[in-house]
């Protein structure tokens, strides 16, 4: 089993920024990517980004390209979600993934709690 733990979503003005972290413990051996989705109320959950286990590769959704900054952390059981320029459609309940696929960007089997974060105009 792998326990992922979300923070630092919250409220926001559209323009502002927010920083996401999400830490995996338990059973994290292996070399596996990492991502972000959310839903916002009244639709489906979304992919948002992922990153690899090493970092080194990255993947947006095009919503949020140029905007938002998925990175790992250096014992790679860490994952932020660096949000910029935020908008008032980046509204929803964020959760944080592990095992994510690079290729499909079809969720792994765990999920964080999720993060709710607001961005008001």
């Amino acid at each position: 089993q792998v326990q992922l733990v979300e923070s630092g979503g919250g409220l926001v003005q559209v323009g502002g920024s927010l920083r996401l972290s999400c830490a995996a413990s338990g059973r994290t051996v292996g070399t596996y990517p990492m991502g972000w989705f959310r839903q916002a109320p009244g639709k489906e959950r979304e992919f948002v980004a992922a990153v690899t286990w090493s970092g080194g590769s990255t993947s947006y959704a095009d919503s949020v390209k140029g905007r938002f900054t998925i990175s790992r952390g250096n014992d790679k059981n860490t994952v932020f979600l660096q949000m910029n320029s935020l908008k008032s459609e980046d509204t929803a309940v964020y959760y944080c993934n592990f095992g994510v696929s690079m290729l499909t960007m079809n969720p792994g089997n765990y999920w964080g709690q999720g993060t709710q974060v607001t961005v008001s105009s």
